[in-house]
């Protein structure tokens, strides 16, 4: 069966680059293929009209927006990379075309090429912080209101700033600076059987010897001489014990079925009679 597209080919990103560049120009920073894929990398000061030529181009004809993605790079003067995934229904082909920016410099937005844009490049500028001039309606998306930072840069606490949870003194919800409760960066590394040198959280009072071999900061001799004086005490009497046998010569006389020396020998049941094979052979 024929099918209703054509098949992806690996020969097209060639024939893509050089047409791109021809369509681009200037704005055209660099364009390569990685892992089977289109990158163009275009100054954001030409980037809406390098977009409207990708759309409308005859043998490009990159008709939809599939996603406007963010990534971070720290270590750049232009930290940012704003990337913008692109399919062609006809050639059944897909585009990244990828923008640089920094916190201050905005990227003209392509809503008026795809209205789906405004969705996506709120989702960039919330987690990322990226500006987009154009845009009517540049608000937050996902974070809560009065939210300070971006939660996706690479050097945003993984914990955040503030967090938030229901005050039962003022009946509604509150914020207050992030408490953590417990230091996950602290490590001692010891195994849970030597016990830790120092006092832990709850055992304050815990200040008499404990049994032997009890998680303590007591020294081995004074538990040595808590052991010496509970084993002075005796071991309580079973409450069968006066009922016991004192007078066995060992534990196997106990339960041995040693004939009673006054028993006498058992009369032949006439009721049983011996058959070849039986169990009374």
């Amino acid at each position: 069966m024929r099918a209703p597209a054509p098949a992806y080919a690996a020969d097209l990103n060639d024939a893509t680059i050089d047409m791109a560049r021809d369509v681009i120009g200037a704005s055209l920073v660099d364009a390569r293929a990685r892992v089977g894929e289109v990158q163009l990398y275009v100054h954001r000061d030409g980037l809406v009209e390098a977009m409207r030529a990708l759309r409308d181009t005859p043998g490009l004809e990159y008709q939809q927006l599939m996603e406007i993605a963010g990534v971070d790079y720290p270590q750049r003067p232009e930290r940012f990379d704003v990337v913008y995934n692109l399919l062609s229904l006809t050639r059944n082909h897909r585009l990244q075309v990828h923008v640089a920016t920094d916190e201050e410099h905005a990227i003209p937005s392509v809503t008026g090429l795809w209205p789906v844009a405004g969705w996506l490049e709120r989702e960039v500028y919330d987690l990322y912080g990226v500006l987009f001039s154009g845009n009517q309606d540049l608000r937050r998306i996902l974070t809560d209101y009065g939210f300070r930072g971006h939660p996706l840069r690479k050097d945003f606490p993984m914990t955040g700033y503030t967090e938030l949870r229901y005050s039962e003194e003022e009946k509604r919800v509150v914020y207050q600076p992030v408490s953590l409760a417990q230091d996950f960066r602290t490590f001692d590394f010891l195994s849970p059987w030597e016990g830790a040198g120092y006092t832990l959280p709850g055992d304050e009072k815990a200040v008499l010897p404990q049994a032997k071999g009890a998680q303590t900061p007591l020294s081995a001799d004074t538990i040595v001489k808590a052991d010496a004086v509970q084993s002075q005490s005796q071991t309580p009497k079973a409450s069968s014990e006066p009922y016991a046998k004192t007078t066995a010569e060992s534990t196997a006389d106990t339960g041995n079925g040693a004939a009673n020396p006054d028993a006498k020998p058992e009369p032949a049941n006439p009721d049983v009679v011996p058959s070849k094979g039986g169990q009374n052979q």
